[in-house]
């Protein structure tokens, strides 16, 4: 089921984001009409950094972007963790040569604007693909062959089928899954974007570097080919949702070694966020129906997968839509394919925060005896079940090619 429908009407996709954008975009090059409905007055994204793992540009690949991705992209030479109590390092991963043999592709730090420009751009190009800002999906009804997706206006739009692609609090997700709100993780999120000469000259790491200290840590690396740095800190404080001052951001990190510290001094401008994900759930279809990214399986960003996670899911639903009998019969085939692996990611993300990035006293010091105990090739090991061998590549779309993604499996 290469083509569109005999019914000649378009997927809907609900949100703009980019899974959304992703998967329209995957969909479209397979000769599907797809219609975008963002509830935004405007199609854009909030946030600066974002980490792209090699599954990542994988995605991008095959979404025929890989170029234009890689463009953007800062390619950082290490993933660093530095004792936020010490200032000593405990471990990184290098992420040269023997990283790119060994996955095929490349670790990166990207602006989430310009790689949302990117897919933006992309969509943009395909005259199979409608974009409509300030069009909220409320809900959906559905027959055996058709989808009319409800808009809080009121109006109704017919579909061949329906991706929920709404995010975190997702409409579609609310009337498939019914599983109320998220979960609140009690930790809080603070990010600012500095000008590099700001930064003190021994810390202009080309590098993902993540600082641990009991009860929160501390992120930093460069975009816009070196010119900026992003800075995200993480306080675990029991935040349920309040504004804060300034003061407050800082209190969280006063336990911590000067040096780190002195980074956070230099943010302005600080926006905040309580850090949320959902339960994970293996229901994610229902008939013409499927949800995508953060509505199907919303995750903390310790593993910074969501993204990933999120392309990796449109890749896969534009394969399964070409290979499948019918539309219903795509969707399950996608469910059943991603299900177990962002199930991983989303408990791992969670284990992460509280075993490597949080703990004190005599657990920290159990990390740090473990963790520096590794060699770059057990490093390289560890990761494999995240960034290699998923089988995604340009041949995906338009192709009969077997298609046999090993990310889809545990180990």
């Amino acid at each position: 089921m290469a083509g569109r429908g005999t019914d000649e009407l378009p997927i809907i996709v609900a949100g703009g984001g980019i899974g959304g954008l992703a998967a329209a975009l995957g969909l479209a090059r397979l000769g599907w009409s797809v219609r975008v409905l963002e509830r935004a007055p405007r199609f854009g994204e909030i946030g600066a950094g974002i980490q792209l793992g090699p599954n990542g540009f994988r995605a991008f690949d095959a979404l025929g972007i890989g170029a234009a991705a890689r463009a953007m992209a800062v390619f950082v030479e290490q993933i660093r963790l530095m004792d936020a109590l010490t200032a000593e390092e405990i471990m990184h991963i290098d992420l040269g040569a023997s990283f790119r043999a060994r996955f095929g592709n490349p670790y990166a730090v990207v602006h989430r604007g310009d790689l949302y420009k990117v897919l933006h751009d992309a969509c943009r190009e395909q005259p199979a693909i409608t974009l409509a800002a300030g069009h909220e999906v409320a809900g959906y009804d559905q027959d055996a062959r058709h989808v009319i997706v409800r808009l809080a206006s009121g109006e109704p739009v017919r579909g061949a089928a329906l991706i929920g692609a709404d995010g975190l609090w997702s409409a579609v997700r609310a009337q498939l899954v019914a599983d109320g709100p998220p979960r609140v993780s009690g930790h809080t999120t603070y990010r600012s974007v500095i000008p590099a000469d700001r930064m003190a000259p021994d810390l202009r790491w080309n590098t993902a570097t993540l600082w641990a200290g009991p009860g929160c840590h501390l992120v930093h690396y460069p975009l816009s080919g070196g010119k900026l740095f992003n800075l995200v800190i993480t306080s675990d404080n029991g935040a349920a949702g309040r504004p804060v001052a300034r003061s407050e951001v800082m209190r969280g990190f006063a336990h911590v070694h000067e040096r780190a510290r002195k980074i956070i001094d230099l943010g302005s401008d600080w926006r905040y966020w309580v850090l949320c994900d959902r339960e994970p759930v293996a229901n994610w279809v229902d008939g013409r129906v499927a949800l995508l990214g953060d509505a199907a399986h919303p995750m903390l960003q310790y593993m910074a997968q969501g993204a990933c996670m999120a392309l990796e899911d449109a890749v896969c639903l534009a394969h399964m839509v070409a290979t499948a009998a019918d539309l219903p019969d795509a969707l399950e085939a996608y469910r059943a394919r991603r299900f177990l692996r962002t199930t991983r990611v989303q408990l791992q993300s969670r284990a992460i925060g509280e075993h490597v990035y949080h703990p004190s006293g005599a657990h920290a010091a159990l990390r740090n005896a473990i963790m520096r105990a590794r060699t770059q090739g057990e490093w390289h090991e560890a990761v494999a079940w995240l960034y290699g061998g998923d089988g995604l590549d340009a041949s995906t779309f338009g192709s009969t090619t077997s298609f046999a993604p090993e990310y889809m499996e545990l180990d």
